[in-house]
């Protein structure tokens, strides 16, 4: 069975080298959807809460909220880490409350500290879906991702493997030494 949620992100981006409309800098609001596959806790009835899908993934996802996010070799990414550097913004601001860690893969690194995420690749929707599975893949069991973003969308199922332990009282990942970090329960060993 699946757990399903959605979180809404704001960004702006370009498609560098393209001929189209996308080549200009442009803002969406994207829509991701994840899925997540296991079998229903006995204890709550359900396979994982959404709301904590929500803040696993939101932790990582919301350095794409409300940033810059353009492909490496795009011409204004100079451009654009000086004029932040020229106005004192590069390293961080006190109006920049919506940064997570900092994280560094190969399809993408996030400068929090002043709202940029570098891609290797065009953010495209299925470009997005790649980026997102590859930061969460271990933390949730998930079967797909869907991101809609203007009138493109685009899909991905995934098979999932991971053994993920979970509270039978509140149904969410225990942590490393079999404890819920939501409500104490600790697993018998």
């Amino acid at each position: 069975m699946r757990s399903i949620t959605t979180l809404d992100l704001q960004y702006a981006h370009r498609f560098y080298g393209f001929k189209g409309e996308a080549q200009y800098l442009h803002g969406h609001t994207g829509v991701l959807t994840i899925e997540v596959e296991d079998t229903v806790e006995p204890g709550v009835n359900m396979v994982f809460p959404c709301n904590e899908i929500q803040k696993t993934a939101w932790e990582v996802l919301k350095n794409f909220d409300h940033a810059l996010i353009l492909r490496e070799d795009d011409p204004l990414l100079p451009a654009v880490l000086d004029v932040y550097e020229k106005q004192g913004i590069r390293n961080g601001a006190p109006q920049n409350k919506m940064m997570g860690p900092a994280f560094k893969t190969e399809l993408a690194t996030a400068y929090p500290e002043c709202r940029l995420v570098v891609t290797k690749e065009t953010l495209t929707v299925e470009g997005m879906i790649k980026i997102v599975y590859d930061l969460l893949k271990d933390k949730l069991n998930i079967a797909k991702i869907t991101f809609t973003s203007g009138v493109n969308a685009a899909s991905a199922e995934f098979t999932t493997k991971n053994k993920i332990d979970r509270c039978p009282l509140c149904g969410i990942a225990l942590d490393e030494n079999g404890v819920c970090p939501k409500c104490g329960y600790r697993k018998q060993k």
